[in-house]
């Protein structure tokens, strides 16, 4: 099968790299993908979120199969337009992503459905949000309602910060239109983790869970980025709360959308917060994370093209679905000054990789034969091991091998988790 996959950073790569594991898997074409996919698809500078370009492409190309994995394109209808030109696709239609498109609406279902989530209010005036913020307990959650590139949720811990953010939000427009409505929300306390699934509308079938490091420094410190570094599994997530997200969560979720006449088909993210009183949502993704698929796809012995199809003709099953015991590791190589401001286009050196490593490439572009840097987050270092500790060690080992200058990432990606498996001993 010829395969197109729309998007162009580091979870677009892991996931190419593991379709072309498929025996059913030909042809691949990434729109726009960057220089580093371009070593495993062939590459069209078409915007993820051009959705005539994207259409005008499969009208000249033998696509059979396109997967849709970033936020943009989905909530803007690319999966509807494709199929409607008679081309299958991986990823929930515009009516399902909004799920993630707007904060709003999957608190409302939440609240509906009796699905756990921290309480909420929302706001669609600047006067009436600072009104409420007067009367809250801090620290406290202001989260813009559209899409922020995973920046539109802050943690305010006074009123004089909430207001601030409030103004950011709601009148300078630091998010566009995103930030028009927002969600003033119950601060939750407790490990986080993150849980991709599989789900074709009836049936859920969750990956590995995993651990995202999301702050900029070392000891969770610094400003939030789009994920510095991650880990699989996540030693939180145990069997008892897994089952309890399952029966609580995930399948009230799929049962949910469907209700709503919104059946959900693709890969559907739950990010959770283990609070004591139980596991509660903190947000839904449309898509896979990133950088969470770099760990888990990695431990996937399934073929992910035959879960793909599953998923979109409706014919999941739970035991199509196998991952590894193994762990594994995620290093995110950043340039240095991100998220604020970086410099880009210096030469990176990749090493040869050994079983169990792969490097994926987020933020880069080919000039001639030389791989440039060409975003804040530049790639993933990542391992695999029988023991999180050991890919953990593997990873930055690898890490260690690559050069670009300016180059930085965290030292501590895995030390939260190892020192929960120490204190589960």
């Amino acid at each position: 099968m010829n395969i197109l996959v729309i998007g162009g950073g580091g979870r677009e790569h892991a996931v190419i790299k593991t379709l072309k594991k498929s025996k059913h898997c030909g042809k691949i074409w990434c729109l726009p993908g960057n220089g580093g996919i371009a070593a495993d698809a062939e590459c069209h500078p078409i915007k993820a979120t051009d959705l005539n370009g994207i259409a005008e492409f499969t009208r000249t190309h033998p696509v059979d199969f396109a997967v849709v994995t970033p936020d943009d394109p989905l909530c803007l209808g690319c999966v509807d337009v494709l199929e409607a030109l008679g081309i299958p696709c991986f990823g929930p239609e515009k009516k399902a992503a909004v799920i993630e498109g707007s904060k709003v609406f999957s608190k409302e279902l939440m609240k509906k459905y009796g699905i756990p989530t921290a309480d909420s209010r929302t706001f669609d005036d600047p006067m009436s949000a600072i009104g409420y913020l007067k009367t809250c307990d801090y620290p406290t959650v202001i989260k813009a309602d559209g899409l922020a590139l995973g920046k539109g949720a802050v943690i305010v811990n006074s009123f004089e910060e909430a207001q601030r953010t409030v103004d950011e939000m709601m009148v300078k427009k630091v998010f566009g239109e995103s930030g028009s409505r927002i969600l003033v929300e119950e601060f939750l306390t407790g490990p986080e983790v993150s849980v991709l699934s599989f789900t074709d509308g009836n049936i859920v079938v969750p990956m590995v869970s995993s651990m995202d490091h999301k702050r900029a420094l070392d000891g969770d410190m610094g400003l939030n980025t789009g994920g510095m570094g991650t880990v699989a599994p996540n030693p939180y997530y145990t069997e008892e709360i897994a089952a309890r997200c399952m029966k609580e969560i995930f399948v009230p979720t799929i049962e949910a959308m469907k209700k709503e006449g919104r059946v959900f088909r693709g890969c559907l993210y739950f990010g959770l917060m283990l609070t004591p009183k139980g596991p509660k949502v903190i947000e839904y993704n449309c898509r896979f994370g990133d950088p969470e698929t770099q760990v888990v796809l990695p431990l996937l012995e399934s073929d992910l093209l035959e879960i793909m199809l599953a998923v979109h003709n409706g014919s999941l099953t739970a035991d199509m679905v196998r991952f590894s015991s193994a762990s594994a590791c995620c290093v995110v190589l950043a340039s240095e000054g991100y998220p604020k401001k970086y410099e880009t286009g210096f030469p990176i050196t990749l090493p040869e990789t050994a079983a169990g490593e792969d490097i994926f490439i987020a933020g880069a572009k080919r000039e001639g034969d030389a791989l440039l840097t060409a975003g804040g987050r530049v790639l993933g270092a990542v391992a695999t091991a029988p023991t999180l500790s050991g890919a953990v060690e593997r990873a930055y080992r690898l890490a260690g091998k690559i050069g670009f200058r300016n180059a930085y990432c965290r030292r501590d990606i895995g030390q939260r988790a190892l020192k929960a498996l120490k204190r589960s001993d």
